[in-house]
Formats: structure tokens, sequence, C-alpha cells
């Protein structure tokens, strides 16, 4: 998932479109002899679009009998434009979009399954995690060319000084008891004590990923995914509730820092920041040793986390699908890879380009993320309900966490979940083949 959003005046994307549409490599060339693939992608940081601008041209370079055409376009009206095109039958061959949206479109009927045209050692290089969330009845209609890590970074010198256990696997997850011991023992020795950052002053989808891990480890989830039609019995049974309330609790106990400045865990004003991968290089450069990696905390069934992230797909229209394919695995290569997460942080998506990097392989300081996504993460509910699903989610997680009561939030929520599902008649007219 891609937490950090670059918001541009009207200006401003009018003049970045043109600008790097312009760029070498990204224009087509007159020769009717070259197989063209239209690609589509979001215009992210300035490091990942001048990395993804030079993979373009020495792919071009390379096939020299394809040629890739790329339009980078504005992130904040990115899955609009792709929703309008969709309607039209506009879409470009190649498609990037964020994690959430891969369900509908493949509901949608826009996308083919990469099955047979990715080759099967790209497959298989692949994390356990990327081939999660770019399935959909048993197909594999996306791959990205990184993850996201959600953890827990930790100030190691005031953990050590209040006497705290420190985690150093996902196996070993402080319990939720354990956790709620953790936040006392903090704050006796903390001004305020306020000592656990959860990113409040964040917005939107954050709220889904970081928090419905909290209830998937106690055992409830946000739908029933044996058929993705019923919601009450999981986001709203006891197991769900009570971690929730849990939750909560932190918040009524003053556990949590507001973080309205982004700067509470920098500041040292907290010991421990519940956040993503993107957060390593501002957090050790403001505390250097001091910084350490922990698992989320266990709330029964085993520790959970978050993931996913921006992804590729295919055109269910494309014209030359093998050489849109082709693209797709010369973006998969580990040297790519690594050059896009050394500018945006993120987790390598193949085996093989995790071993080359000091961030994640054996002995990272990131490595965590990488076993998490190996062990504990859990895949965005595979379903064209999930815009749904968690723009209600967001909405009772504000409500709880400003007093109301769990098991009320959590019931209407369901509701609302399971109302969007009826309206929608069960979602029925979702591909299958």
């Amino acid at each position: 998932m891609q937490n950090k959003k670059i918001f541009y005046s009207y200006v401003a994307r009018l003049f970045l479109i043109c600008a790097l549409i312009a760029l070498p490599g990204c224009k087509p060339k007159a020769d009717a002899n070259k197989q063209l693939i239209t690609v589509w992608a979001h215009s992210g940081q300035e490091g990942e679009r001048k990395v993804l601008i030079n993979q373009v041209t020495r792919f071009n370079l390379e096939f020299p009998d394809t040629h890739v055409e790329i339009t980078l376009l504005p992130e904040g009206s990115y899955n609009s434009q792709l929703q309008s095109a969709a309607l039209s039958h506009d879409l470009p061959d190649v498609i990037e979009f964020d994690g959430p949206f891969l369900y509908g479109y493949v509901w949608q009927n826009q996308l083919q399954p990469l099955d047979d045209l990715l080759p099967a050692a790209v497959q298989a290089d692949l994390l356990p995690s990327i081939i999660k969330q770019g399935t959909m009845h048993d197909h594999l209609f996306a791959v990205g060319m990184f993850d996201s890590g959600l953890g827990m970074y930790g100030n190691k010198a005031l953990l050590e000084a209040a006497g705290i256990r420190i985690p150093a696997t996902v196996n070993d997850a402080w319990t939720a008891k354990e956790f709620n011991q953790v936040l006392k023992k903090l704050a006796a020795k903390d001004q305020d004590g306020a000592v656990l950052d959860l990113k409040a002053n964040y917005r939107g989808e954050w709220f889904t990923y970081a928090f419905s891990p909290i209830i998937q480890s106690a055992g409830g989830d946000l739908i029933d995914r044996r058929n993705y039609l019923h919601a009450d019995s999981v986001l709203a049974g006891k197991e769900a509730v009570n971690a929730m309330k849990t939750l909560q609790n932190w918040f009524q106990q003053g556990s949590v820092d507001p973080n309205l400045d982004d700067a509470a865990f920098v500041e040292e004003r907290v010991a421990l920041s519940w956040v993503g991968h993107w957060e390593y290089p501002r957090y050790a450069k403001a505390l250097g040793d001091k910084l350490v990696l922990l698992p989320l905390p266990d709330f029964g069934q085993g520790s959970k986390t978050g993931q996913g992230s921006w992804q590729w797909g295919i055109n269910a229209d494309a014209r030359n699908p093998k050489a849109a394919a082709q693209f797709l695995a010369s973006l998969l290569r580990p040297e790519n890879i690594l050059s896009m997460t050394e500018v945006n942080g993120a987790v390598p998506a193949t085996k093989t380009a995790i071993a080359r990097s000091p961030l994640y392989r054996e002995g990272g300081p990131l490595r965590l993320f990488v076993d998490q996504l190996q062990q504990s993460s859990v895949e965005r509910p595979r379903t064209p309900a999930y815009q749904v699903i968690t723009s209600i989610f967001q909405q009772a997680f504000d409500e709880i966490r400003n007093g109301a009561d769990v098991r009320k939030a959590l019931h209407q929520a369901a509701a609302a979940i399971e109302q969007d599902i009826i309206d929608s008649e069960d979602y029925r007219s979702v591909p299958r083949s």
C-alpha cells in the first residue's frame, strides 16, 4: 500500500505529465514494425519516477522490436482516470494500480491472468505476499516490484530503561496483555504518559491497513473470506470486539500521542511508533543505534501485519499480451527492483532481490518485515467490495478511538458492509474463469 500522498495543484499536474512524457523513452517511434506497448503509471515520488523512466528507456533499447510508451498521471486522481478509461474501453496495455483497487478491476473483467504469460521462474521468485495480493479466483492477475512493511519501531534505550523485554521475531511478539504492561511501564517513566505513536495524524486507508491486523490477530476479520458475503460474525464477533476495546483503552488511558506534528518518535516523546517501512530513513537518522524494529502484538492468534502496495497488470484487451508480460518480467529483474526500492525504501518483491538488499537480507535492520510477509501478513479481502469495506471500517475506527461503544460501532459497520453486498447483488458478475 502507498501511505505518503503527493498532492499537486492543477497547473503543476499538467506540467509534470507534459514534462515526463517528453522524456527519452516515453514517446513511441513511428515504426510500423515495432510492437507498441502502452503503459500507465502513477507519478509518485520523484525518485520513483526517474527510476521507472530509466527502466523503460533501457527496455526499449534491449528489445528493439518492442516499444513501450509510458504515461505518468497524478496520483491524487489516478484511479478516477483509470475508471474513466475503463468505461470508454480506452485502457492502456499495461496498467499500474494501487493494491486496494485490484479486485474491482478483476470483477470488471479489465485484467487478464498472468499465470501463462509471466515466466514460471519469475513467479517462483516472488514473495508469497505478492502472490497473495495479486491473486483472485485462483489466478494471478497482478504483480508488484515491492511490498509494504508494517510493524512497530522502538526506542531501545527507553525500553531497556523501563525493564521491558524486546521481542526479536514474529513468534516472539508481545501478547496483548504484555503490551498493555509495556505501555504502563513506559508511562511510569514518562512525563505525560503518552508513549505510543499510532500515526493518528494519518488519514484514509491507513486505519484499515494498520489496525485490521489487530482484529485478524484476535481471530476476527473484516469479512468472512469463505464466501465474502457476510461480515457480522467476524467483524463484530467477540474476538474483534475485545481487540478493539483494548485499542480504545490505549486512547482513553492517554497512552497515545496525538502526534499532530508527526515528530513524536523522532523527538523521543514516545518510545514506540506503529507504522511502516517508509519511516525507517527518518527514524534511523534521528535515533541511530537506539532504533529497533518490533512485530505487532499478538492478540491471541499470532502476530499479524498488513501488506500490499502498487501493482502491475495487463489489460484484458491488450494488443500484444506476450510483449506486455515481457515488460513486466523486466521490471521484476533484481537490479530493477533494487533500483526502485533504494529510492522508496519498500520491501523488494523477490527473494533474489531481497538477498542483495542491505536493509532486507538476512541480518539487515529491516529483515523482520520480510519475515512477516512470508509468515504473518494478511492480504486485503479479495472482493470488489473492499473499497466499501475499508471506507466503512475507517469510519468505525474513528468512532471507536473517540469513545463510541465498540460493539455497536462494529455491528453497524458489519451491517453496512453486508447491505452493500446485497445492493450489489452479491457481486455475482465477477468473472470466474
